[in-house]
């Protein structure tokens, strides 16, 4: 039994170009996003048709893949990411939008580890001072008394 011509309607080849709204859908940032980026990263070259109607190459997918990372994932500006561009590369980018990238950039520590009290005494001190100074009277209450105690050593 022959499957009908619109079976395969939603599948398409890994090579085949995509439209702009495909690759909108794929990448989840508006049509009007990507063209944006296309006046920005000068990289970005979509085969335009009759029309103006914009075809992306698998290549170009994975580039704003990795435009899309840059800006929203690790937040960089629109400059940056254009640094990023210039001094690592097309493919240093393409392949961080495919994840096979190495990353040199520390990963994001927890907010505990920023703002967890000094064990030192005089940074203890300049903690306490800082915070008792704080209009804020909820900065002191999230400590918890034990570590108050500890501070007013």
């Amino acid at each position: 039994m022959l499957a009908s011509p619109s079976a395969n309607l939603g599948a398409k080849s890994p090579e085949a170009f995509r439209t702009i709204s495909e690759v909108s859908s794929e990448l989840d940032v508006p049509q009007h996003v990507l063209r944006f980026w296309e006046g920005r990263f000068v990289q970005i070259k979509p085969v335009k048709r009759a029309g103006g109607r914009r075809y992306y190459r698998p290549e170009d997918v994975d580039l704003l893949r990795g435009i899309r990372t840059l800006l929203y994932l690790e937040g960089f500006t629109i400059k940056g990411a254009q640094k990023i561009l210039r001094d690592r590369g097309l493919r240093y980018v393409a392949e961080l939008g495919r994840g096979e990238a190495d990353s040199e950039r520390p990963t994001p520590r927890k907010l505990a580890e920023f703002i967890a009290v000094p064990k030192e005494p005089q940074f203890a001190r300049a903690a306490l001072s800082v915070l008792e100074s704080s209009a804020d009277e909820s900065v002191r209450d999230s400590a918890t008394e034990v570590e108050w105690a500890g501070l007013e050593r």
